[in-house]
Parts: structure tokens; C-alpha cells; sequence
């Protein structure tokens, strides 16, 4: 089952610790889990707007809104996009309002429900952020049904 390591991190790192200046294990610990980066999005064309479909990448975990094969991910999904602090400005738009990266790149704080406050991977499901049991996989919906299943974001 997937799950984020969380162990021997500095206390509070995401306080006081700027992204760039951040060790790989603790960039990983800002995901919280809620599985919305993995959703489909829709963008207009002409307008740059990006809806949000509840169908989900085939290599995320329904249950732990997590990536089923994280590690090795760009084996099944070449296009699958890898966040770092040089190229958060260029995923802004998309990213979930909730996002702990682009919370912390706007100067704003963590969520009470993020497990690096709560120390529980479990809290982003309970304060209903996440995508959990949520979604469809894209394996099971075609492309051309995508607009079937937009949604508004969870927050």
C-alpha cells in the first residue's frame, strides 16, 4: 500500500525552510495525499482555463489518493509530471487550491488538515479534501466522456 514517508524530518521544516532549500525526503512530505494532482484536467483552448474531471490517472490508489507505483511511475506514464521547485511556477495554474506547494510558494500556510500538522495521513480524507473513493479511472472512461466528469474541486 502506498504511503509517504514522513520520519526524521526537521521539526517544522515547511515553516521556516524555503522550497528550493528543502532535502528531496522532506519536498515529498509537503504532498499531503488528496490525489488531485493525479485527476485529468480539462484546459480551454482559448481561454487557459482548466476544469477539473473527476477521472483519475490508472496509477492512482483510489483509497490512499496516492500514486500506486510512485517510484517508477514514468515507466507507465512518461508525461507524468514531476514537481520541483524550478518548475512549480509553470504548474501553478492547475495545481488544487489546497496544494502545500503552491500554498507555500505563495506565502501562505498549511492547512490544519495537512498531516504534517495533523501527523495523520488520514485527516486530509476526513475534512473531505481529498479524492478518496472519488473518482473513475481513465482507464475506464474514453477520452471524448472527460467533460462527463467534471467536478468542482474539493476544499
Amino acid at each position: 500500500m502506498p504511503k509517504i514517508d514522513r520520519s526524521g524530518l526537521r521539526p517544522k521544516f515547511w515553516e521556516n525552510v524555503p522550497l528550493d532549500k528543502m532535502t528531496r525526503p522532506e519536498w515529498e512530505a509537503l504532498c499531503d495525499g488528496c490525489g488531485k494532482c493525479c485527476l485529468n484536467k480539462l484546459e480551454d483552448e482559448d481561454t487557459g482555463q482548466v476544469a477539473l474531471t473527476r477521472v483519475a490517472c490508472r496509477l492512482l490508489d483510489d483509497e490512499t489518493c496516492l500514486c500506486s507505483q510512485y517510484p517508477i511511475r514514468h515507466q507507465f506514464v512518461p508525461e507524468c509530471i514531476v514537481m520541483t521547485p524550478k518548475t512549480i511556477l509553470d504548474h501553478m495554474y492547475w495545481l488544487p487550491e489546497t496544494c502545500a506547494y503552491k500554498l507555500l510558494h505563495q506565502g501562505d500556510k498549511l492547512y490544519d488538515w495537512h498531516p504534517l500538522i495533523s501527523g495523520s495521513p488520514d485527516t486530509v480524507h476526513t475534512a473531505g479534501v481529498s479524492m478518496q473513493y472519488r473518482t473513475v479511472s481513465e482507464a475506464e472512461v474514453g477520452d471524448d466522456e472527460w467533460e462527463d466528469h467534471i467536478i468542482e474541486e474539493p476544499i
